[in-house]
C-alpha cells in the first residue's frame, strides 16, 4: 500500500518566507491573531493557500503576542474554550469570504504543549472546535490528552510528528529552552521522517527508540532554514513514492 502523508507549516506569523513554503506544503496552519497575525495576514494567507491548492487550518493560541504564544500561562478552562472558539470564528469568517473552508485546527505553542498533558485543557480545546465545526480535523500527537479529548468529542484526528524538533524518551519534544531542541540538518530531518513513516520510530536525544505515529508532518515556519527543511523533506518523500496530500474529513 502506498504511503500518504500531509506536510504542514505554521504560517501567517511574519517569518518572511510564507510564499516559498506555500509551494511545498499541503496544509497551512494560519495564525489567528492571538500570538501573531491579524485580519489582513489571515486574508492574505488564505488567498495564497487557495492559489496553491493548500488546505487551511486555524492556529489558535493563548493571547500572548509578547511571548509569541510560547509561554505557559495559568488560564481557566472556560477562558481557553472562549479563546479557541473566538479565534476559530474569526478565521472561519475570513476563509468563507474568499471561498475557502477550513479543514483543520492545530493549537499553537504553549497551548498545544499544555493540552498534550492536561486533560481538562485538552477537553476545553476539543469542545470549542466541536461547537464551531465538528468536521474540522484536529492535529495532535498520538497517545496524548489532546488526541484523546478530540476523539471523545467526535473529532477526526490527524496524528502529528515534527521534522525539525528533537524528541525525549517520553515521546514528547525537547523544550525550546534547551540547545538541542532543534534539528539543524535538513537531510537528517528528512531521513528521520522516513523512518517515522516506515517504522513508526524516532530516536530520542537520550538514544532510545520512541514509538510515533505520523499522519501529518510539521515544519515550523520560524525554524531557521524552514524552506530548506520543507524542500528536502518533500523531495525525499516523493523520491520514496510517498503521496503528499492534506487529510480529508470523513465526518
Amino acid at each position: 500500500m502506498k504511503l500518504q502523508v500531509d506536510l504542514n507549516a505554521d504560517l501567517g506569523e511574519g517569518a518572511g518566507h510564507d510564499a516559498e513554503l506555500f509551494e511545498l506544503i499541503s496544509s497551512a496552519n494560519i495564525a489567528t491573531g492571538f500570538h501573531a497575525g491579524d485580519s489582513d495576514t489571515m486574508h492574505a494567507a488564505v488567498c495564497a493557500a487557495k492559489e496553491h491548492g493548500v488546505a487551511i487550518g486555524a492556529h489558535p493560541s493563548f493571547f500572548d503576542r509578547e511571548n509569541f504564544g510560547r509561554k505557559e500561562l495559568k488560564v481557566s478552562n472556560e477562558e481557553v474554550f472562549d479563546a479557541v472558539a473566538y479565534q476559530l470564528g474569526i478565521f472561519q469568517a475570513i476563509a468563507f469570504a474568499v471561498g475557502m473552508r477550513p479543514n483543520h485546527v492545530k493549537p499553537h505553542g504553549a497551548l498545544y504543549n499544555m493540552a498534550v498533558r492536561d486533560k481538562k485543557l485538552a477537553d476545553a480545546i476539543a469542545q470549542a472546535i466541536a461547537s464551531v465545526d465538528p468536521k474540522l480535523i484536529l492535529f495532535a500527537p498520538d497517545n496524548t490528552e489532546l488526541a484523546r479529548a478530540g476523539e471523545a468529542h467526535g473529532l477526526q484526528i490527524a496524528r502529528e510528528v515534527f521534522c525539525d524538533r528533537n524528541y525525549l524518551n517520553d515521546g514528547w519534544l525537547v523544550p525550546r529552552t534547551r540547545p538541542d531542541a532543534l534539528l539543524r540538518d535538513p537531510k537528517e530531518a528528512a531521513q528521520r521522517v522516513l523512518r517515522m513513516l516506515h517504522e513508526g520510530k524516532v530516536r530520542s536525544v537520550e538514544g532510545r527508540d520512541v514509538d510515533v505515529r505520523g499522519e501529518t508532518i510539521c515544519v515550523h515556519g520560524d525554524t531557521p532554514g524552514a524552506v530548506e527543511f520543507a524542500r528536502e523533506l518533500r523531495m525525499q518523500l516523493e523520491h520514496e513514492g510517498v503521496k503528499i496530500s492534506a487529510p480529508q474529513s470523513s465526518l
